[in-house]
């Protein structure tokens, strides 16, 4: 009688490579998630494709950054080396998914190039992500995850990819994300340089028809997927984009949402196991057709063994 089910397939595990690590490091604000080393990211990948895991989202964490974001773009880049050795790892198993922004990589920590009275200029940006998306597909990524919330990003992107021949690179365009106070963990894992906020460019939480018209704006600059986040929080936005685009919706469970479950865990006020199958269920019946989570590969080995 079950009207909503969670599968394996239908996870996508976020990852963060950085550079110069010889092994992985962990990510204090989010027990059990670690910045990877070049080996121990193939190994974690290698064990989400064995758990059915449906794809992983690479997030690459630089030595150097510029105001530019001058790495992104560069083939020899660590998000683009890793990009190239999880194709060849498991590129036949899974999707291998990259974040398309430029806030792991620029010395300010915005998701754009700045003008000069240090706003975000968005057409400037523009220019950017269209070289980044360039490097990433030629790097082999299959989905490029763009969540730099900068307007016209989704069409400039496609049309630049058409241009070079990626006419197969799927975009996911990130089209309701909030300026929530629960990407705090995130923050850490990459190390992010962030002084201010980024209310000038993502949703006020207060508003769920601009989410839904953020979502169509998208579906019509050609985004092969478009996705609401947070998730959990934001689950009335996620059930009325499903319900008005033609194309599928995904969410991402952010770092807040997984730190909140893996704190009240470690104290034993709920049962974890529970309250994440549950927390995925809850995001799923809102209308995901796939969910980023960190908790991915474990719950597919939960899923499988049930």
């Amino acid at each position: 009688m079950r009207e909503t089910s969670v599968e394996a397939r239908q996870l996508v595990l976020p990852m963060f490579v950085r550079e110069g690590l010889a092994e992985a490091q962990p990510i204090g604000s989010m027990p059990g998630v670690v910045q990877h080393s070049m080996d121990s990211l193939r190994r974690a990948a290698a064990e989400a494709a064995e758990a059915g895991v449906g794809g992983v989202m690479l997030f690459g964490v630089p030595a150097v950054r510029d105001a530019q974001g001058s790495g992104a773009d560069d083939p020899n880049g660590i998000l683009n080396l890793a990009t190239t050795a999880l194709v060849e790892e498991v590129g036949d198993a899974l999707v291998v998914q990259t974040d398309l922004c430029l806030d792991e990589f620029t010395d300010h920590g915005h998701c754009g190039v700045l003008a000069a009275d240090g706003s975000v200029d968005n057409d400037a940006t523009l220019d950017r992500y269209v070289s980044m998306a360039l490097s990433q597909a030629r790097a082999g990524s299959q989905l490029l995850g763009l969540s730099g919330m900068m307007d016209g990003q989704v069409a400039v992107i496609r049309q630049g990819l058409d241009a070079e021949g990626f006419t197969d690179t799927m975009l996911l365009g990130y089209a309701a994300k909030y300026a929530s106070a629960f990407y705090g963990p995130f923050r850490e894992a990459v190390d992010s340089q962030l002084t201010g906020d980024r209310r000038t460019y993502q949703l006020d939480p207060g508003n769920r028809r601009e989410g839904l018209l953020e979502a169509l704006i998208d579906e019509a600059e050609g985004a092969d997927i478009v996705m609401v986040k947070p998730a959990m929080g934001f689950l009335d936005v996620l059930r009325e984009v499903r319900d008005n685009v033609q194309i599928p919706v995904w969410a991402y469970q952010i770092s807040g949402e997984y730190a909140m479950i893996e704190a009240a865990a470690a104290n034993g006020w709920i049962d974890r196991r529970a309250a994440v199958l549950e927390s995925l269920l809850s995001i799923r019946r809102a209308g995901a057709d796939a969910i980023l989570t960190y908790w991915a590969t474990e719950a597919a080995q939960w899923l499988d063994a049930r």
